[in-house]
């Protein structure tokens, strides 16, 4: 998804505002969790979150934005991100994906998870593992004022320590009172990254891709949004939107029932 260009310093009544976005997404999240199980269809998972967000007074943010046709993003196994739900059933030892994004009162709150579907296997487990990983330990990394390229520094090493891949066509984002704002937020280090800075007041998301095998990629070339890994070996993503103070990043968008920093798969 294409991002504006703009870049936001929010005021206090502004970061409260995303504070709440952050806790409502939140909270969908967990509202889903018990549902993303075996036997489900992707589609089922798409009509609880666009039920819940109705139901609640908020908009979900992906549905017609840009076109896309879903209330979230559901990527199954090979499938990076932008997976459009549909008839799949979750089957046993698949790994899935769930991205969700409300707007609350104007403003934007995004997120996703993976989840593992029963027992999977010893690769998809270590793929989701390192995701996770390197979520946390580049939210470590940040300091107020601080290079955007130290979440690609950190990122980068660690999922090819561990014989994995970053994506790179695919990144993180500012948000704000816009889906995609300016920076942007690679998970690899380059030019732009290295120049960009994060300063207090700034709202973006972090949101590595890792693939277990090459990290090159393809997208669907019927629906326009569905993105895998060019080898067909298993991807997986975790994602916070962050706040950056004074004091340093706060995550905007945990969970009370969902994985924390040093989980274990």
């Amino acid at each position: 998804m294409l991002k504006q260009q703009k870049k936001l310093i929010l005021d206090e009544a502004q970061r409260e505002s995303m504070r709440r976005a952050g806790r409502v997404n939140a909270r969908l999240m967990d509202f889903i969790r018990p549902h993303v199980v075996a036997g489900v269809t992707t589609q089922s998972i798409d009509d609880l979150v666009a039920q819940w967000t109705r139901d609640h007074g908020h908009v979900p943010a992906t549905l017609g934005y840009q076109n896309y046709p879903k209330s979230c993003c559901v990527s199954v196994n090979e499938v990076i991100c932008h997976g459009i739900p549909g008839p799949y059933e979750l089957q046993p030892g698949d790994i899935v994906n769930v991205d969700i994004t409300t707007i609350v009162d104007g403003w934007h709150g995004d997120q996703s998870e993976t989840f593992l579907i029963d027992e999977v296997s010893e690769e998809r487990r270590a793929v989701t593992q390192c995701a996770f990983d390197c979520l946390y330990l580049a939210i470590e990394a940040l300091t107020p004022g601080c290079r955007v390229s130290e979440i690609g520094e950190t990122i980068v090493p660690e999922a090819h320590q561990r014989g994995f891949t970053v994506v790179r066509e695919y990144v993180g984002h500012g948000l704000g009172r816009q889906f995609h704002l300016d920076p942007s937020i690679p998970h690899y280090p380059n030019r732009e990254s290295r120049s960009d800075r994060l300063f207090p007041g700034m709202c973006f998301t972090v949101e590595p891709m890792i693939n277990a095998g090459t990290r090159y990629t393809r997208c669907d070339k019927q629906d326009g949004w569905t993105v895998r890994t060019k080898d067909g070996l298993p991807s997986a993503q975790f994602e916070h939107t962050l706040l950056m103070t004074e004091e340093g990043p706060e995550i905007l968008t945990l969970t009370e029932n969902g994985p924390r920093r040093g989980h274990q798969f």
